[in-house]
């Protein structure tokens, strides 16, 4: 009689442990499957230039290779200079028309000359050396004259805030019979504050000293 007190006494042990354990088991399991797993999607964002800052910021596009650039995307100014954003199109041989694409970039350089209003844009057009053999002598003053005039006529840009030089086919950037000629074919603008210009080294594909204001 003992003995069976004993197991019905274990046994009913057992039994409470059991029922202990089931809510906790079973709350486990549903807090399991209540939980939500916040996974981060990342977006990817083109980065044409491989300057580490996305198209969409970038303020200045066409940075060279391997060039350290600031937040905005662009080259980092010299000391004392509060802007320097530099400015590349490109044309087909013979041509002056100004891409749309090249109209974009525009559209940013007449966002910064709207934020900095004493700011100057420099202008300097270029031809290639098979352009000038075949007489197109005006050609790079054309293109200087096409990137002012698109700024002109759709931001309403002062026309004094404008420095337009033709460097014709002084100053290329790549041998006149290689397959990279076509970037003789192009304007390069420069937009700075008055005071900051005079400080600012030129890259190699801008040659002042070759060029002729008009």
């Amino acid at each position: 009689m003992k003995k069976l007190w004993t197991i019905i006494t274990i046994l009913g042990s057992a039994l409470t442990l059991s029922a202990c354990q089931t809510p906790i088991q079973n709350s486990a399991s549903m807090n399991q499957k209540d939980q939500i797993v916040d996974v981060s999607v990342m977006a990817i964002n083109d980065d044409s230039d491989g300057d580490g800052v996305p198209d969409d910021l970038d303020q200045c596009p066409a940075t060279p290779y391997n060039m350290v650039v600031d937040e905005r995307g662009c080259p980092f100014a010299p000391i004392g200079i509060g802007l320097k954003m530099e400015y590349r199109a490109f044309f087909e041989k013979g041509s002056s028309e100004l891409l749309p694409k090249y109209q974009i970039e525009l559209d940013k350089v007449a966002a910064k000359m709207n934020e900095y209003d004493k700011s100057t844009f420099r202008i300097e057009g270029s031809a290639s050396e098979d352009e000038m053999d075949k007489g197109l002598n005006s050609l790079a003053k054309n293109r200087a004259l096409m990137v002012r005039g698109y700024l002109l006529s759709k931001h309403s840009i002062d026309a004094k805030r404008f420095i337009t030089s033709s460097c014709d086919a002084r100053a290329p950037i790549a041998p006149s019979d290689s397959e990279d000629v076509f970037l003789n074919r192009r304007v390069y603008g420069l937009l700075t504050e008055p005071e900051a210009e005079s400080n600012y080294l030129y890259p190699d594909d801008s040659m002042p000293k070759t060029c002729v204001e008009f």
